[in-house]
């Protein structure tokens, strides 16, 4: 998974609330999307680059501002501007006059220091205003991108594997030196200069308008968007604080599968199997349908141990300590024998000296950590009257989807009529009934058809150091489809490192130096994880997917035409940029070539993977607004309400499929833990992903140069950002078509083959 809750808040700025004060006529230009070697827009014909957009409609102050005595004070003020500029400024006048008296403060200064201000501080003309972008751009490049090298640096002994942990590292790890920089931009009055000069946007008007947009204007409404909040810096640190004690957690819970025992003291997981939660535990559930002898045994354990971690009834004494044996069907703890337990190098966890051989539960933890994540994003809503909660952020300013569109995406898929027919097929290949954690079934990928500890063989073999996967990512790139130069160029600025967790991709944010003569840019860093026998199939198949992040992150920052346009609309696109790398994994190990039968189960996969996460996404959005409801809530009740929330969604939507009334399976995904309300890109990434898939298939070959012209785009809205790399905007319907239709096939076929 990409970790955005580490970026700069402001970068990720939209807000549809402040419609009111953006409406705003379309501007002439077409949006360019051809683009040039060099990866800067063709300026369409006809057009100039500086060409400004048509004058906005003046508008009202957004919600809440007329509250405050500088908004009172903005007439004055636009007059006065209009008197000195000209009535043809008047309506950008207007518009920055009160983006800025809706934003300024006590600690600003007082109403002669605003007047000052706006007089000293408004450009006219579009020459001026082309010339302060140009400012902007660069000097925010160096900012966030020295702010993001600091920060991964400061999170490296936390986050990877370079020996044993110190106490001290959780402190560097929650330290945040770009708290302040959104504080500091507008104490130092930069923010306002942006504010003043170009329009913040809604998520309406950027629908309505948008594809109207010069490059320029979309440059200039990312600055503007940038500064649609003013968190506080103790509310950014806050977060950053949360957000590591949320990882480290998130990153020491595993569990030694050799110790889970089955029923009779049976040991089905082999030794040395150290797996992650919630990742590893499920992509074991994957790989176990490989296993016709011990895998529905396996899978049975691992479902119940995550029933255990939901409901907090582990015990908190067998997680990611090898010396203790645990059934998690009986819940009962005992010392493991000398002979069958571990030692685990010096660097890997944090365990007590001696074992504690205990039931005792986990004492809620989980969801206390969660509790502390909902804490810190309080303290930004206070910073936010425009988007007062964090569900309001994520959808109004991270994803640039109204929440209402993103559900009802994903109870399209949950309510489809395809669910049932898709499990009629597992259920014939599976031969018995369907439980709960087929959930996770991957038989159609071709996977199913090689053994864990083949793959796993093989990828040890083929990557024993991070290194060694460092040194085949030119190969692996030619086989995805980019030229031998180019895979090439891409690899220079990858970097892999050692994880402790199960794997992240980190984008840079700069790519050069302020002036080229004072050294080179930033790199995307890899992280993957690699045990002591190598890379298994598991920390592959998650490397391959991390470097699709990665790709994606070099094109739509190094060949993007503008940094402020930096990177694609939201985390589901480059989430879904990064599943078009891993759902071809086996096929970059020489182990499977596509076929139209294999075409058929793909999308089969993709519409079960698709239908198995749009329920966390749900669980994660409802427990989100349930905190809100209940500020106050203890670790207890928390988690009796996100199991009651886990176990409605399951009985609503899986349940008549699957079985297992009352499972509280759909909360075991640890980014509810540690990743702020995270979970509904996942869903919309495998929209995205599909459709995507369907234009890289059909570049054949060229799918590589099809990857690197949808992503150098560069960061538009979402529908306007599909529309130019698919056609479409986004949509469940292309899955849902494929999906009938490949279940038709499969059907059909199943009947001829019995008569």
């Amino acid at each position: 998974m990409e970790h955005i809750g580490r970026c700069l808040l402001g970068c990720f700025a939209s807000l549809s609330l402040l419609a009111a004060c953006a409406h705003g006529s379309a501007g002439p230009e077409p949006i360019p999307t051809e683009r040039i070697a060099s990866g800067k827009a063709a300026q369409p014909q006809g057009t100039a680059a500086a060409q400004p957009a048509a004058a906005p409609t003046p508008a009202p102050a957004p919600a809440g501002a007329a509250a405050t005595p500088f908004a009172a004070l903005a007439p004055e003020l636009v007059a006065e501007l209009v008197r000195k500029h000209g009535e043809g400024e008047g309506p950008r006048i207007e518009r920055g006059v009160r983006q800025v008296t809706a934003q300024w403060r006590d600690e600003d200064g007082d109403k002669a220091a605003l007047r000052a201000f706006v007089l000293e501080w408004f450009v006219a003309g579009p020459r001026g205003r082309d010339e302060l972008l140009g400012r902007f751009s660069p000097a925010l490049e160096q900012l966030d991108g020295h702010l993001v090298e600091i920060g991964r640096a400061l999170r490296s002994w936390s986050e990877l594997e370079l020996g044993p942990q110190r106490p001290v590292d959780e402190l560097f790890a929650a330290f945040d030196a770009g708290a302040h920089l959104s504080e500091d931009l507008f104490a130092s009055k930069l923010a306002f200069v942006a504010l003043l000069n170009f329009p913040l946007a809604s998520l309406e008007e950027m629908a309505a308008q948008g594809k109207g947009w010069s490059r320029r204007e979309w440059a200039a409404a990312r600055l503007a968007r940038r500064f649609a909040l003013r968190p506080s810096g103790a509310a950014l640190q806050a977060r950053a604080k949360a957000a590591a004690a949320a990882e480290s957690y998130i990153a020491g819970y595993n569990l030694w599968m050799h110790h889970l025992l089955a029923p009779g003291g049976r040991r089905p997981f082999p030794k040395g199997v150290r797996l992650l939660s919630h990742w590893n535990l499920r992509d074991e559930i994957k790989a176990d349908y490989a296993d016709p002898r011990f895998g529905l045994e396996k899978q049975r354990l691992i479902r119940a141990a995550m029933e255990r971690i939901v409901d907090q009834s582990i015990p908190r004494s067998v997680i990611d300590d090898p010396r203790l044996d645990w059934d998690p069907v009986a819940n009962t703890v005992v010392r493991a024998p000398e002979a069958e337990t571990e030692v685990p190098p010096p660097s890997q966890g944090k365990r007590p000296p001696q074992p504690s051989v205990s039931a005792e539960r986990e004492p809620d933890a989980r969801y206390a950590v969660l509790l502390d994540d909902f804490r810190a994003a309080r303290l930004t809503d206070k910073d936010s009257p425009l988007a007062p909660t964090e569900v309001d952020r994520r959808f109004q300013f991270d994803r640039e989807m109204p929440e209402e569109r993103v559900v009802g995406l994903l109870e399209s898929v949950l309510a489809s009529k395809v669910a049932p027919r898709v499990a009629g097929l597992i259920r014939a290949r599976l031969g018995r009934p369907l439980e709960p954690h087929d959930v996770w079934y991957a038989g159609f990928l071709p996977r199913a058809a090689h053994p864990e500890e083949e793959l796993d063989g093989l990828t040890r073999r083929r990557y024993p150091t991070p290194e060694a996967y460092k040194r085949d990512i030119p190969r692996l790139l030619s086989a995805l489809g980019f030229a031998p130069a180019k895979a090439k160029e891409i690899d220079e600025h990858i970097v892999v490192d050692p994880a402790r967790g199960s794997g992240h991709a980190l984008g840079a944010a700069r790519r050069d130096e302020l002036h080229p003569s004072w050294g080179p840019g930033d790199k995307p860093h890899l992280r993957t994880r690699v045990g002591a026998r190598g890379m298994d199939y598991k920390g592959y198949n998650i490397a391959v997917h991390e470097m699709g992040h990665n790709v994606e992150q070099y094109f739509s920052l190094y060949e993007v035409d503008d940094t402020l346009m930096a990177g694609v609309p939201n985390t589901a696109f480059t989430e879904a940029l990064a599943f078009t790398f891993q759902n071809r994994d086996l096929e970059l190990l020489g182990l499977s070539r596509p076929d139209a039968r294999s075409e058929r189960l793909r999308v089969l996969n993709d519409f079960w993977a698709t239908w198995e996460i749009c329920g966390p996404a749900l669980v994660d959005t409802r427990v989100w607004k349930w905190m809100y409801a209940h500020p106050s809530a203890t670790p207890a009740e928390l988690r009796e309400a996100t199991l009651a929330i886990a176990r409605e969604l399951w009985d609503r939507y899986y349940a008549p499929v699957l079985g297992g009334k009352g499972s509280g399976l759909l909360a075991i995904y640890s980014h509810m833990i540690n990743a702020f309300f995270y979970l509904p890109d996942y869903p919309i990434g495998h929209l995205i992903a599909f459709q995507l898939e369907e234009k890289f298939k059909a570049a054949g070959s060229a799918s590589g140069a099809e990857f690197e012209r949808v992503t150098r785009v560069g960061r538009l809205s979402p529908d306007l950002w599909m529309e130019n790399a698919t056609g479409s905007p986004v949509t469940a319907e292309p899955l849902l078509r494929a999906a009938e239709e490949a279940v038709r096939a499969e059907e059909m076929a199943a009947q001829a083959g019995a008569k």
